[in-house]
């Protein structure tokens, strides 16, 4: 929790370990550890505020969510980028295709191989949610940030971008 005297993100305290630390300025640790924490958190109310209608669990939105952004993609490529067994990723798939947001084709160049890609219901899908997020979000900020902190966050995407980069 931040407090007025503390001015540092939950998770970001600095280290009582080093009674001479200025205790001001959190290290590069405290601050990765109170980052991850609100970006986690973030993330966590932004994927509710997304309809789920369709019941799908976090891996068949995040599947759907990589075919969006990597298709033509590999069964088990998506299995790679969600960490989970060619198996659990081929019984996701199996669910994905019975609901008609996916298409699995198989390959022309190698005709042992399947391509996954999306249907016009699954793209509607995604796109829709990451609307939905996208607007919650423009919401949050308008409605809870002073120009100030506008300011501030605009440049933390800046310095966000560069880390992930």
């Amino acid at each position: 929790m931040v407090t007025e005297t503390d001015k540092t993100p939950e998770g970001a305290v600095p280290s009582d370990k080093d009674p001479g630390k200025d205790r001001s300025t959190p290290s590069d640790r405290d601050l990765a550890a109170g980052l991850g924490t609100q970006m986690s958190r973030l993330v966590k109310v932004m994927r509710k505020e997304a309809r789920n209608d369709e019941q799908l669990s976090l891996t068949e939105r995040s599947t759907l969510s990589n075919i969006y952004h990597f298709a033509p993609i590999l069964p088990g490529e998506l299995a790679a980028m969600e960490k989970v067994t060619t198996q659990a990723m081929s019984q996701v798939i199996n669910q994905l295709l019975e609901q008609g947001l996916i298409e699995k084709n198989t390959s022309t160049e190698d005709r042992r191989k399947s391509i996954i890609t999306l249907t016009d219901k699954g793209r509607q899908l995604v796109r829709r949610r990451k609307r939905e997020k996208e607007e919650w979000l423009s919401r949050s900020i308008s409605d809870k940030l002073s120009p100030e902190e506008r300011q501030v966050l605009i440049a933390a995407v800046v310095i966000l971008t560069k880390l992930a980069g």
